[in-house]
């Protein structure tokens, strides 16, 4: 008899009918998780729907079809994009030092990562100005390079970049301590280069932790508020992006515009939690 059919038949199958089934104490803990749910994330997208249809699909449209509107969703995308392509980039050379590297510093440099965590985006917001503002640091070097970081494009890229940071590096770390680096060490005895161990061995073994970092790092990016408000200035279609549209809309007591953008962003990344998925499922599915 082969090794597995020894395996197969010293191995105690338990009936369907006998699997334990949840016992009341878990029905009630589910119904808790359920509820707490439905009433922190169903409540308020039921709210923002409601709000966004309240005089209809016409003023809805308008809204949305408005010149700032289109503007500061525009907006909105290019810097999340940017953002995204940005700490995607720096976050694969941040993660591969940290989990493949020892050196001195090393904790200090993990606790950087984690800073966007701890700081609060207005926060994030003003130290920007005091660094490029117009009695900031570097002002004087700016000012000879006639350069505008503060209240324009750049600063506003700097401010996201900067709270979407962490994701992409926490989300891949771990999954490269994990892997470790035997097959990358095989892969060079080989004869394999750095980019193709990295393309054929590494990024396979990491893309799910790559894809979920990349995802979470454009939903922060897409939904920023604190430090783009400090730094932005907040000009209407010229550095007002989606949120500071949603609060300007608030603030002069258009609520439909602002429902209605905050239900466009809800959607963005809610499709794209869906795309992952599908894909997820689809690249197992072929396996």
């Amino acid at each position: 008899m082969s090794q597995l059919e020894t395996t197969i038949a010293t191995t105690d199958f338990v009936p369907h009918s006998r699997v334990a089934r949840p016992g009341k104490l878990a029905w009630v803990l589910i119904g808790v998780v359920v509820l707490y749910a439905a009433f922190l994330l169903g409540g308020p997208l039921v709210a923002i729907i409601g709000g966004a249809f309240a005089s209809g699909a016409g003023a809805l449209w308008r809204e949305l079809t408005s010149a700032a509107a289109v503007n500061a969703l525009q907006l909105t995308v290019l810097l999340a994009i940017a953002a995204t392509i940005i700490n995607t980039l720096f976050g694969l050379c941040i993660a591969w030092v940290l989990a493949r590297d020892k050196f001195i510093g090393q904790a200090f440099i993990n606790g950087i990562v984690d800073l966007p965590f701890a700081v609060s985006p207005v926060i994030a917001g003003f130290m920007l100005i005091l660094l490029f503002g117009r009695n900031g640091w570097f002002a004087s070097w700016l000012e000879a390079a006639n350069l505008k970081i503060v209240f324009a494009l750049p600063g506003m890229l700097l401010a996201t970049v900067f709270v979407s940071l962490p994701f992409v590096v926490r989300e891949i770390v771990p999954v490269l301590i994990h892997l470790g680096e035997e097959q990358e060490h095989a892969a060079y005895t080989l004869g394999a280069s750095y980019w193709q161990t990295f393309w054929h061995i590494t990024l396979p073994n990491i893309q799910w932790g790559l894809l979920y970092g990349v995802t979470l790092t454009f939903a922060r990016a897409l939904g920023e508020f604190g430090a783009v408000l400090v730094v932005s200035g907040s000009v209407s279609r010229l550095t007002e992006t989606a949120t500071l549209f949603i609060f300007r809309s608030l603030d002069d007591r258009n609520e439909v515009g602002a429902n209605a953008m905050a239900l466009v962003l809800a959607l963005i990344s809610f499709s794209i939690l869906l795309a992952m998925e599908f894909y997820k499922k689809h690249q197992r599915g072929n396996l």
